[in-house]
């Protein structure tokens, strides 16, 4: 897998994007309808466009595996190919966030335990919860720092 911090965001590879992250929300946001996805898609591309710092991983063939958006010291987004996850790419990235930007705070909806797992492995720790999510709607989430034990 190759990490690469991309500049130009074509239509194309905004395209490949969404697909990942729509396989991703599929398998890891069960508690979203399909209806919910759909319409939270729609809301993507912009996403992907306008995040400052747009990091993929891609395979041996340059097809996006994974991606991440960080905004400042922040971690806007993460999603990984569904055939990808376990298999330490989501480590790679948030290791690079870290060492790249200095990553040291996450927001990640309180019903995906998996990701807040994933966080707390990689240092994070929860210092807050709000009953909905940051477009108001009733999807409790977790605000989530890097612990200070944790180097960065």
């Amino acid at each position: 897998m190759n990490i690469i911090k991309i500049e130009d965001r074509n239509p194309i590879l905004v395209e490949q994007l969404v697909k990942v992250w729509k396989s991703s929300v599929t398998e890891t946001h069960t508690f979203l309808s399909d209806e919910e996805i759909s319409h939270i898609q729609e809301y993507v591309p912009r996403a992907l466009t306008d995040i400052p710092h747009l990091i993929i991983a891609e395979n041996g063939n340059g097809i996006p595996q994974a991606f991440m958006g960080i905004d400042e010291q922040k971690l806007e987004m993460l999603f990984i190919a569904p055939e990808e996850r376990g298999r330490g790419l989501g480590k790679k990235l948030i290791e690079y966030g870290m060492k790249e930007y200095s990553i040291n705070e996450l927001v990640v909806n309180e019903q995906n335990p998996q990701a807040k797992g994933f966080y707390e492995h990689m240092g994070f720790q929860v210092y807050k919860r709000t009953e909905t999510d940051e477009q108001g709607r009733p999807y409790p989430v977790l605000y989530m720092r890097l612990s200070p034990s944790v180097p960065s």
